[in-house]
């Protein structure tokens, strides 16, 4: 498969939201009609953490570098990993996914992370989300604890990249 990841511009948006919507009433992922939103997109752009993997110039997959204060003050992250970086709102194309594409956009993203200084990155992950818990597994991210938090209960998961 020939694809490139790029930093998500304006341009994306349309593909982006549709992207997006895709994974609404999938399993185990809770997205609604109302999040991600433009408003997500505008946040995410604004601080280039938007990624797209594109194959033939059309979005089949995306990741966000997150910042969420609230999921930073979770208890149970290993301070001796700060820097420490978030990502979250990880999408592959309904038709698209299975072929690996998730592998790919996260490892993509730890490199990232690596090359901006981060010693550590953390995660919440649905719970009920056999697929996102069976990615996350084939890195060794570890489960260091549960919350619940915006009306879903999740794991914290929490990789060393040094």
């Amino acid at each position: 498969m020939n694809y490139e990841i790029v930093l998500a511009k304006e341009e994306d948006r349309e593909g982006l939201l549709s992207l997006y919507k895709s994974q609404v009433g999938r399993e185990g992922c809770p997205w609604t009609d109302e999040y991600p939103s433009n408003e997500t997109i505008d946040f995410d752009l604004s601080r280039d953490a938007l990624y797209v993997l594109k194959t033939d110039g059309k979005i089949v997959g995306a990741i966000s570098i997150e910042e969420d204060e609230e999921v930073n003050k979770i208890p149970y992250w290993n301070s001796e990993l700060e820097p420490e970086a978030e990502f979250a709102r990880i999408a592959v194309s309904p038709d698209m996914q299975g072929q690996g594409i998730g592998k790919i956009l996260v490892k993509f993203l730890l490199d990232e992370l690596k090359k901006r200084g981060c010693n550590g990155v953390h995660i919440i992950v649905n719970r009920y989300n056999p697929k996102a818990l069976r990615l996350y597994d084939s890195f060794d991210f570890k489960n260091v604890g549960e919350c619940s938090m915006y009306n879903q209960d999740f794991f914290c998961y929490e990789l060393d990249l040094r």
